[in-house]
């Protein structure tokens, strides 16, 4: 009796399951459709108006979503996606959302058939182990210290970005400046501090062309008595301090009762003669330059431009360790703990130069610096932007390449030979997982696909051409020039991808399409707001009886 009653229920939820998937899967196609012409070299910009009201011109695709306002989870989720890829290594945050969008879209003809979610995720992630073996197997090791390929490597994944006109021009201040901050951390391993220890000046005017990597460090400050200390000093020691040099002000208020008017005077003498106890401390290592994080009094600007020492004050914590790391001196916190070893004697040169309207101050010409600064020039605020966004994908480029120095085809060509292999395994696996396995197989196809499209060529021919030449998984590198948009061979064209760079987008895409093809609910935690009318679950009836009520029914405890 009670059976169809069961069957009905089990439908319904099976249904709703399905208007679920189909909600997901059309919101995280969105997301991909907004980002997908900005794939490759010959791909569109976006211009958008961000939140303070400022334009942003770019065609990062983790720049682009960072901006975005979406309301649906799911379109949410993918754009962490972006934001992982461009923490994780830098590049790819486009290729990342293309590949899970298709993944998506491709599943959603199974979930229609009333394929279980689970079963399409188990084939998914046989898929994504099978590729990485691909991806394995067509990988090329390179010579790290082989500096023409690293070149031709970090051009070719910045050959998509709007610097790429500027020629070798980001590529070169890349490499320079993560070869600067490498360090070695044992068993042959080199770790690579972007974020620490490379920072990118930008300083409106002049040419992109007069943009270099310094050999040491730049800061946006001026001496403390322009007039009295010197702004030039060749070979300085330089002495780091995390103090302030003035006297030390009570905790919380103080108050002092003097009983004779000579005891003003003593007390105004001990504090003089603090300060002063404080700067002989620090002028018996005889250096060049002090630098503190924190204040600098009148009176210690005195003692220390009296003995021709040259000073900068509230100097950033970020920059204090950027040129501890580059002259090879200490930071201090207690200038009656200073030591010779403490003193830096590693930078050549210390100025202060004018740019534009502003004072720099140059701690450069260091000997073997473990940081740097990349001083960028341009002609305006949003073009300098757009390069330091660029520059920072080199140089995450270059930093993999460093860590992990392999390559793969660019071009569509690795996708197109994972495609070809997978297909060829599909054949082999039995059940009811075969038909989604080779459906994520067809799904790579994406990234080549859209490449073409970018290139404004003939997309069913170059791919129809392109998949006879992967056929049986042979011709690995042949692919697309995203440039011309003819199938060439990429080794010739020098159009090559970081190994890190695609495993980890095989990696994010296919787990986050898992995700949220395991989604079968959405709860929402936010309340409703209240109708207008009603004040509380009490006076819901009466509100309803004087017909006040909003159309929103209001449902009583």
């Amino acid at each position: 009796m009670h059976a169809p009653v069961l069957v009905l229920k089990d439908s319904l939820k099976r249904e709703s399951g399905t208007r679920v998937h189909h909600a997901n899967i059309q919101a995280s196609k969105a997301v991909a459709d907004i980002i997908r012409t900005t794939l490759g070299p010959r791909s569109m910009l976006k211009m958008l108006l961000d939140a303070g009201g400022g334009i942003v011109v770019t065609n990062d695709g983790n720049a682009i979503l960072r901006e975005l306002d979406v309301a649906h989870p799911a379109a949410k989720s993918m754009i962490e996606l972006s934001r992982t890829q461009d923490e994780e290594v830098g590049d790819g945050t486009t290729s990342v959302i293309v590949l899970a969008g298709e993944m998506l879209h491709v599943a959603e003809a199974f979930i229609e058939k009333n394929y279980h979610p689970t079963v399409i995720c188990r084939a998914y992630s046989k898929a994504l182990e099978d590729a990485i073996a691909a991806l394995d197997n067509i990988a090329l090791s390179i010579d790290v210290k082989d500096r023409p390929t690293m070149l031709g490597l970090v051009k070719s994944c910045i050959g998509t970005k709007f610097t790429s006109q500027f020629g070798d021009l980001i590529a070169d201040l890349a490499i320079d400046a993560t070869n600067t901050v490498g360090v070695e951390s044992g068993q042959g391993i080199r770790e690579v501090d972007i974020k620490k220890y490379i920072k990118v000046e930008k300083v409106p005017g002049g040419q992109l062309e007069d943009s270099k990597v310094l050999k040491g460090v730049m800061i946006n400050k001026d001496v403390v008595a322009p007039g009295k200390m010197r702004r030039k000093i060749l070979n300085p020691r330089i002495i780091l301090l995390d103090s302030p040099l003035e006297y030390k002000k009570g905790e919380n208020q103080t108050n002092a009762e003097l009983l004779r008017e000579e005891d003003w005077s003593v007390l105004l003498k001990m504090e003089e003669e603090y300060i002063e106890n404080l700067c002989m401390q620090i002028l018996k290592f005889k250096p060049d330059l002090v630098i503190t994080e924190k204040g600098l009094s009148d009176l210690a600007c005195h003692y220390l431009s009296k003995a021709g020492v040259s000073a900068i004050r509230r100097l950033r914590k970020t920059d204090n360790n950027r040129i501890a790391k580059a002259c090879g001196a200490v930071i201090v916190n207690r200038p009656d703990e200073l030591q010779e070893s403490d003193v830096g004697i590693g930078a050549g040169l210390f100025e202060v130069r004018k740019i534009g309207d502003e004072f720099f101050a140059f701690v450069v010409e260091c000997e073997d610096p473990k940081a740097c600064t990349v001083l960028l020039r341009g002609a305006s605020k949003d073009l300098l932007n757009e390069v330091e966004r660029n520059l920072q994908d080199a140089m995450s480029v270059a930093r993999n390449i460093i860590k992990n120095p392999k390559l793969v085809p660019g071009g569509g060509a690795t996708e197109l030979t994972v495609s070809a292999v997978l297909k060829q395994k599909s054949s082999s696996i039995e059940g009811i997982e075969k038909w989604p396995y080779e459906a994520a197989a067809v799904a790579f196809e994406a990234i080549p696909r859209t490449l073409a499209q970018n290139c404004g060529v003939n997309v069913i021919r170059t791919m129809t051409a392109l998949r006879g030449k992967h056929a049986n998984g042979e011709n690995a590198w042949i692919g697309i020039d995203g440039n011309t948009g003819e199938i060439t061979d990429m080794k010739e064209r020098k159009i090559w991808d970081s190994y890190t760079v695609k495993a980890q987008a095989f990696k994010t895409a296919i787990e986050a399409a898992s995700m949220l093809l395991r989604i079968d609910d959405i709860v929402s935690g936010i309340k409703k707001k209240q109708a207008p009318g009603a004040q509380g679950p009490s006076k819901a009836k009466k509100t309803e009886e004087e017909g006040e009520a909003d159309n929103e029914q209001l449902i009583p405890e």
